[in-house]
């Protein structure tokens, strides 16, 4: 999958989920996507290279970069808590949307209860078992 196409699979996961929203606060290179004004999911390019830049749990997110070459720490971003995805080999439409959807619950469970769009918990976890 080359750098335009995994923009676009992220950014169609992403405007699909309860409550996204796209913004462009650090100017027209950045693509910022916010749930309830919380950030989830970033993308622009790094040195002409496209990424996209998500939250992800500290335990998963060292998997991953062990896992996958093309996953790196959070580009200007707590590296603990995020990681950066560029294209490449065994980067997948599947490997996205689950990513995105694994970031975008994160977010969520740390909103105030009243404002979850979904219950985190539950929330796109009946997709990834029939997969």
């Amino acid at each position: 999958m080359n750098g335009s196409a995994l923009h676009k699979t992220a950014a169609d996961c992403a405007e699909e989920l309860p409550g996204a929203q796209l913004e462009h606060p650090f100017g027209p290179d950045w693509e910022v996507y916010k749930v309830r004004g919380k950030v989830f999911m970033l993308m622009t390019e790094v040195p002409g290279r496209p990424v996209v830049i998500l939250k992800a749990d500290p335990g998963e997110a060292h998997a991953l970069r062990q896992q996958y070459s093309h996953i790196t720490p959070g580009y200007h971003m707590n590296k603990k808590h995020w990681i950066t995805l560029e294209s490449g080999a065994g980067v997948d439409k599947k490997l996205i949307e689950e990513l995105v959807t694994d970031s975008y619950r994160l977010v969520v469970a740390h909103l105030p209860r009243a404002e979850r769009p979904v219950d985190p918990h539950t929330y796109g976890t009946g997709a990834r078992a029939a997969r």
